[in-house]
């Protein structure tokens, strides 16, 4: 598997965990995150090195599930996700698909009212999310020790 395929997989996921639906509003602290987002960020790879990264995502959902297609790129790469995610008495969970390389795994977590720890996986992949959200704007960091792409860190703004 190309090893950035694990990175790009990560951002993606960390992304996803933000938006359960807008039904749940009273019983969610991710409602807000329901409509489209943009914005850029970078991947720092084991030696140091780091590349830009551009995302656009658009989150859908009802009741406690989440639908979500993430499209990113960089110089380098592309890739497209989908997922399904629930949220339950302040815990996530789920799956996601990378389509264009058809790699797929899990994610669960817990979240509050603006902060979000998970972890995704999927077959010999492992990573960290930390998600922060601060009015109209998304933080997202993604550790993956280990991992050709180490760290991953993405500001995402609604609707841009």
């Amino acid at each position: 598997m190309n090893a950035r395929i694990p990175a790009a997989l990560a951002i993606s996921l960390g992304l996803i965990t933000f938006a359960p639906a807008r039904s749940q509003a009273a019983e969610s602290p991710l409602a807000n995150f329901i409509g489209s987002w943009a914005g850029s960020g970078k991947i720092t790879v084991s030696n140091g090195a780091s590349e830009r990264i551009r995302c656009r995502g658009s989150y859908t959902g009802s009741g406690a599930r989440l639908g979500l297609n993430l499209r990113c790129a960089s110089d380098s790469y592309r890739f497209e996700l989908t997922s399904d995610i629930n949220y339950e008495g302040g815990n996530i969970s789920g799956s996601w698909n990378e389509t264009s390389r058809q790699v797929y795994g899990s994610l669960s977590g817990r979240a509050t009212a603006n902060h979000i720890e998970a972890t995704a996986q999927s077959v010999g992949f492992s990573a960290s999310l930390s998600i922060t959200m601060r009015g109209n704007s998304q933080s997202v960091s993604i550790r993956s020790p280990g991992s050709e792409i180490s760290e991953v860190s993405i500001s995402l703004a609604r609707g841009r």
